[in-house]
């Protein structure tokens, strides 16, 4: 049952009797029992200024009402609660007062309709399909702007005493339950009557049922029905209920294509669709196979719709050994040499490492900072929490513990989930080495483990290429790995790749234009300036450009086509100096250095700032946050800092979690 909010004003009652008239009815009533309505509020309502106190503040005035209460209790007098809560009185300096009874629209409404049930002062006959409905027309007019516009712009109803209503989609048994909210604001709402209510609530004008009615259907969408209940919306002009269903399109885009609905989309809802920015996917090739199946539904009529569409898909974010699948399995494809072509192009460029001719999608939820792990000092152990941060409110929240307490572990995000691998834990016989690999998912806040890597990597570096996780270097016991391998999430199993041309453990690791890059790092002897770059089709490591300082533990990320490089140790002390890398230019620069030093350090970038999170500086392990501005080249401090001081800890940035 949805119930409505009257919007009739509350009657207002004016009492104008006089102080000496007052005071003979007071003494008349208190010998009866009873106190008048006037002297109740008076004696009660704290706005009301009662002469012996004076003006009072608000506190005050609670105290004279709670005292006045306890006086008027013991008297015996019969104060009613109902009517405490339901009057509100306010006085004038002439004495006079003015009342307020809120619960009177609500209580005369019971009576016209009782009025209505006994067919009192009824005016209007309203006849639907040979049925006859008793009403008056003001109540149906206060309601109802089209029955307002029948009985007061002269129109010949006007001072008829029976309407009949023609209109098809009408039907008796909706006429009734209108006119019922008209006297009652209550209506009853359910699947089987709700676009019938809709439909008659937009002839009828009702501006409150239609409201009522489009909340009801947001409420109901889900990823079989969304599709319907937009064009239904679009339809009958309910603008509101149109946007929500739209939306809620985009953000379930990857449940609603399971459904046949889906496949009933035109063609120029579907390349709307298609070109949102906000469209929700765990990755491209979702939407990619969405257009080849709604394509193949109907192939005769939307073939000539391929290429079109195809435009609009992020290709540059598909794999290139997806692209290549589908120019040799789908069929609809070769028959278009345009789509052909397109493809040949976006996967040449790919190879070539070029820039990228489309922005990624914007995410549909908001952006957040993932910590997991890392080495807290006052417990000298690996810490097992996870915690985000959101830079709109600007607030930590603790979430879901790993399985797994971890430090100098990967963490990255990939297809919606933020993935943790290697690391090491405090046992009793010393420090572990960790292989294992967990995965936590945002929308459930709980974790799933995954298949462990083939090698222990502690201070392990990890990155995303090709929709796989790269797992660089990182070492076991004392024996620092020159190993790489790379896990594929769609049939969870690692594999080895092409080891890098030098050793190293807590490298960073970077992703540019589908080459992955292993920064600085430490040989198990000297901390390293050199850089290696991997290149995916001939899987081979090549040296690029080295660091201007040699440093470890630093903090590695990507923003804006450079990979930047923050603090660290260089074997001697903790960093404050930053550096970026150009790949077009091969070139390393220096940008502001931090505010502080620190080293094992977390870097994230969210709407093109880079944020620091915590780290060791030498002495203290830190939980402050700098944010770095490359408007500006500056540094700035972050208001609110982490949960707990941390060093060696893992960072990724992914969709905000669904928590309560």
């Amino acid at each position: 049952m949805l119930r409505m909010a009257s919007n009739y004003q509350p009657l207002q009652v004016w009492s104008t009797t006089s102080s000496q008239t007052q005071s003979r009815q007071q003494q008349q009533h208190q010998q009866q029992g009873f106190i008048p309505f006037d002297h109740f509020w008076s004696t009660l309502n704290p706005i009301h200024q009662v002469p012996k106190y004076g003006p009072m503040g608000s506190k005050e005035w609670e105290e004279v009402l709670q005292m006045e209460t306890e006086r008027a209790s013991q008297r015996h007098f019969p104060l009613s609660a109902y009517m405490m809560r339901s009057q509100v009185a306010e006085s004038s300096q002439d004495g006079s007062m003015r009342f307020k009874i809120s619960k009177y629209p609500e209580e005369a409404f019971v009576s016209i309709n009782q009025f209505r049930q006994d067919d009192a002062l009824c005016d209007i006959t309203l006849i639907i399909k040979g049925e006859r409905i008793r009403a008056h027309k003001l109540i149906l007019a206060a309601c109802s702007n089209y029955f307002r516009g029948m009985f007061m712009n002269g129109m010949r109803e006007a001072n008829s005493d029976e309407v009949e209503l023609l209109e098809p989609s009408l039907t008796p048994e909706i006429l009734r339950i209108l006119v019922d909210f008209a006297y009652t604001y209550e209506i009853l709402v359910t699947q089987m009557n709700v676009q019938s209510l809709l439909v008659s609530a937009i002839f009828l004008e009702m501006q409150r049922v239609l409201e009522v009615c489009s909340l009801f259907m947001e409420q109901q969408l889900d990823p079989s029905n969304c599709i319907g209940f937009y064009y239904f919306a679009s339809m009958h002009g309910c603008l509101d209920l149109e946007i929500k269903a739209k939306k809620y399109i985009q953000e379930h885009f990857c449940e609603v294509i399971k459904y046949d609905e889906f496949l009933t989309l035109d063609a120029r809802e579907m390349v709307q669709i298609v070109q949102q920015d906000e469209l929700n996917v765990r990755c491209e090739s979702e939407v990619f196979q969405a257009v080849v199946r709604w394509v193949e539904h109907d192939t005769e009529n939307r073939l000539s719709q391929l290429e079109d569409l195809l435009e609009r898909v992020r290709l540059s974010s598909l794999a290139p050994c997806f692209i290549e699948d589908q120019l040799e399995r789908c069929y609809i494809i070769k028959k278009l040499p345009g789509c052909i072509q397109l493809l040949l192009d976006r996967l040449r460029r790919l190879k070539q490492h070029q820039h990228c001719l489309e922005k990624p999608r914007k995410p549909c939820k908001p952006l957040v900072i993932y910590v997991v792990g890392g080495f807290y000092r006052k417990l000298m152990d690996s810490l097992k929490r996870l915690e985000c941060y959101n830079p709109c409110s600007k607030e930590w929240t603790r979430l879901s513990d790993p399985p797994t307490p971890r430090c100098g572990a990967g963490v990255t995000s990939l297809q919606g989930s933020v993935f943790v691998l290697g690391g090491s834990v405090k046992m009793r016989n010393g420090n572990v080495d960790l292989a294992s690999m967990e995965m936590y998912d945002p929308q459930e806040n709980m974790w799933h483990t995954k298949s462990p890597m083939a090698v222990p990597r502690n201070r392990v570096g990890v990155g995303v290429l090709d929709s796989m996780i790269y797992a660089i270097g990182g070492s076991t016991g004392g024996e620092q790995h020159r190993s790489t391998e790379r896990y594929n999430p769609s049939t969870d199993s690692w594999e080895p790749i092409a080891p890098m041309n030098t050793v190293r453990t807590s490298a960073g690791v970077a992703v540019v234009n589908r080459l992955l890059y292993a920064v600085g790092g430490f040989d198990g002897k000297i901390r390293l300036q050199s850089v290696e770059c991997y290149h995916p089709e001939e899987n081979f490591w090549q040296e690029v450009e080295p660091l201007q300082t040699p440093r470890s533990g630093a903090g590695v990320a990507v923003m804006d086509g450079y990979i930047y490089a923050v603090g660290g140790y260089d074997g001697q002390n903790q960093l404050m100096s930053v550096e970026r890398y150009d790949p077009r230019k091969n070139s390393w620069e220096y940008v502001s250095p931090l505010n502080k030093a620190r080293s094992g350090i977390g870097v994230a970038v969210i709407n093109n700032k880079l944020f620091a999170l915590g780290g060791f500086d030498g002495s203290d392990f830190l939980s402050c946050v700098e944010i770095y501005d490359p408007s500006t080249d500056t540094w700035s401090c972050c208001e609110t800092r982490m949960l707990c001081e941390r060093s060696g800890h893992g960072v990724a940035v992914e969709r905000k979690p669904s928590i309560s």
